[in-house]
């Protein structure tokens, strides 16, 4: 998305990871988290402040750093699972001005998706695709990847063809996840009918 994001407005792209960093310590290893979210986690969990290597100050200033360092436009992207788990001095208006949810893909971003991957508008698998994607939580991201193809000879109707049976596959797991969370729900609900029974 990153890529698609800076060729589009033809910027130059950098890319920013938070990755695990491995230290010795006593002659152990001992594994370091270097994201912010985790080490916010950690600090409320009684870690070691004094390893952190990022903190959030730190990183208010990398940003303020990036911002003033140049009279260009420039355009910062971060992304998190957990946007609850930030400090709100770091997702403030000021120095994160646009949040955007990403959802599960709807019908209308994969007629995008289609027209941007396989420059389709309509065919007659779109009707089963979107019944699918009512049923189907699936990421745009995920969806993409289907809609590319995968030889030289790619056509539309094959990355079709494989975005429908990955729809099904996932409908069919959810289906045996949602069937095996509703059998261990009726066996603890008929255990704690039995300790009632029983008095305990």
């Amino acid at each position: 998305m990153l890529a698609a994001i800076a060729n589009f407005l033809k910027y130059d792209l950098l890319i920013e990871t938070s990755e695990k960093k491995k230290k010795k310590k006593d002659g152990d290893k001992k594994e370091e988290s270097t994201d912010p979210v985790k080490k916010k986690e950690e600090e409320e969990d009684g870690g070691e402040k004094q390893n952190s290597k990022v903190t959030l100050s730190g990183l208010l200033n990398f940003i303020d750093g990036i911002w003033s360092s140049s009279g260009g436009e420039r355009i910062i992207i971060f992304t998190t699972n957990h946007v609850e788990k930030l400090d709100p001095a770091l997702i403030r208006r000021g120095k994160m001005d646009k949040h955007i949810e990403l959802s599960y893909c709807s019908f209308e971003a994969f007629k995008v998706l289609a027209k941007n991957y396989l420059n389709v508008e309509s065919h007659p698998l779109f009707a089963t695709i979107g019944r699918l994607l009512e049923e189907v939580s699936m990421t745009p991201a995920y969806v993409a990847e289907n809609l590319m193809p995968k030889t030289i000879k790619g056509d539309s109707d094959t990355c079709l063809e494989s975005l429908v049976q990955a729809l099904e596959a996932a409908k069919k797991e959810g289906s045996i996840k949602a069937e095996e969370e509703l059998k261990l729900r009726a066996a603890k609900d008929s255990s704690k009918g039995e300790e009632k029974a029983i008095g305990i």
